[in-house]
């Protein structure tokens, strides 16, 4: 295999400039959410002195976006996605703004912060289904692999960069620079996706109640192997084998070191998937994408149960690594096929159902493993059985879903009787 073939394939960026708008955008745009969340978390803990106070933060935005996702999938399979997704971004930006000028008064008001968190959460949860559902309309259809693969790529580039930046000048300028920063990244934004063309879904003049519209795309879950899978096979990665919540303990008392340990243990799964990202060239040309699939969230699981088992801090790190590695390849597969196996009239919905699990299933996942600390004694241990416990999901999923392991983006999906999203004609320059 030629390394031409192993990098990140950039071929969505050269082919059309409506892709390049999108990605450019989604690339400043998640480096200006990572300065925002820290810097309203640092901001929260300056007023309060509380991480209770901070958690609350964090819950409110997190429940105000699963209601936004909710409501956006049934309306993103109803008006013009373009509309949508510059509404809500305009919206935001007025929220950040707010918080800006909220963080330079002489006496910051918490309220207004916890307020701020509802709005931005809501509104980011209605534009979120419009902004995915966008992409399978501006790629040609062998290329939704390589695109997900560039869009994953700004999220951990973000993920890096943003919280240090954020330190950075929440120590020097303040929290105020970062909310003004965020908003002005969100005004540039809008800028870039203004020239977009009208992303009208299928079927969008077909009245139908907001209840039944979501229960068309439950129906469809239901009936189709591929999705349903691809939802399935997630919940035993984030839910049975999530970590994070672990590090704290496992960096202090089980590897022996201080903050700054249990900073690598959050780092190195971050450093993994930006080398997913970057080797990724290949997710787009394997023709046994399902079993491709299968086997990332294996590593997932396995290179966790390994992380348990590691009797070295560096061991546990390159474990950590391979974890995210496998994460990415996962996610850049599934984003693929779930775009690619649904209907375009159905895309808001499913989508929004796999962005609502992707925001709420880290978290019980951190919670759950939590808990199984407690009764074990052992965070270690916890990682451990995690681990075990997602490779046996994982099987199970496989075997009894045999739609899953045929899966593949090389042409039609089987048994399907209409065009897929990714048969849209492609944006050229």
């Amino acid at each position: 295999m030629r390394l031409g073939e192993v990098v990140v394939d950039i071929t969505p960026l050269r082919a059309g400039r409506d892709f390049r708008l999108l990605f450019a955008t989604q690339a400043i745009s998640m480096l200006g959410t990572h300065l925002t969340s820290v810097a309203a978390s640092i901001q929260v803990y300056e007023l309060t002195g509380s991480s209770v106070q901070v958690g609350l933060t964090s819950l409110s935005l997190g429940l105000s976006l699963l209601v936004g996702l909710v409501a956006g999938g049934v309306l993103a399979d109803r008006v013009d996605r373009r509309r949508i997704v510059l509404v809500t971004r305009a919206a935001t930006a007025v929220v950040i703004t707010g918080l800006a000028v909220n963080a330079a008064l002489p006496d910051p008001q918490l309220w207004f912060v916890f307020v701020a968190a509802v709005l931005a959460g809501g509104a980011s949860g209605l534009g979120g289904p419009a902004l995915m559902a966008a992409t399978p309309a501006l790629v040609a259809p062998g290329q939704l692999a390589a695109a997900g693969a560039l869009m994953t790529l700004t999220a951990q580039l973000g993920a890096m960069a943003g919280p240090s930046l954020a330190g950075v000048i929440a120590a020097g300028p303040g929290v105020a620079l970062c909310f003004a920063a965020d908003a002005v990244i969100y005004v540039v934004g809008l800028a870039l996706l203004a020239p977009l063309p009208r992303l009208a879904p299928e079927g969008a003049g077909e009245p139908q109640h907001p209840l039944k519209a979501m229960g068309e795309g439950l129906r469809f879950l239901r009936g189709n192997q591929v999705v349903a899978g691809l939802l399935l096979i997630d919940v035993c990665a984030v839910v049975f084998a999530m970590p994070y919540a672990l590090f704290p303990e496992l960096g202090t008392e089980h590897f022996g070191g201080g903050p700054s340990t249990v900073g690598l243990l959050y780092t190195a799964p971050a450093v993994g998937s930006f080398c997913g990202a970057l080797a990724s060239g290949w997710t787009g040309r394997i023709h046994h994408t399902g079993r491709a699939l299968i086997g990332a969230v294996a590593l997932w699981g396995l290179a966790i149960t390994c992380f348990g088992l590691s009797p070295s801090l560096w061991s546990a790190l390159v474990f950590l690594a391979l974890a995210g590695l496998g994460d990415t390849v996962s996610e850049i597969l599934r984003r693929a096929l779930l775009q690619h196996y649904t209907p375009d009239r159905l895309q808001g919905r499913v989508g929004s159902l796999w962005l609502a699990q992707a925001t709420a299933g880290p978290s019980v996942g951190n919670v759950e493993a939590g808990l199984v600390a407690r009764a074990l004694g052992s965070s270690a241990g916890a990682a451990v059985v995690g681990g075990v416990v997602c490779l046996a999901g994982v099987a199970a999923v496989a075997l009894a879903l045999p739609g899953l392991r045929k899966a593949t983006l090389q042409g039609p999906p089987a048994g399907e009787g209409q065009a897929t999203p990714a048969e849209t004609s492609p944006a050229t320059d």
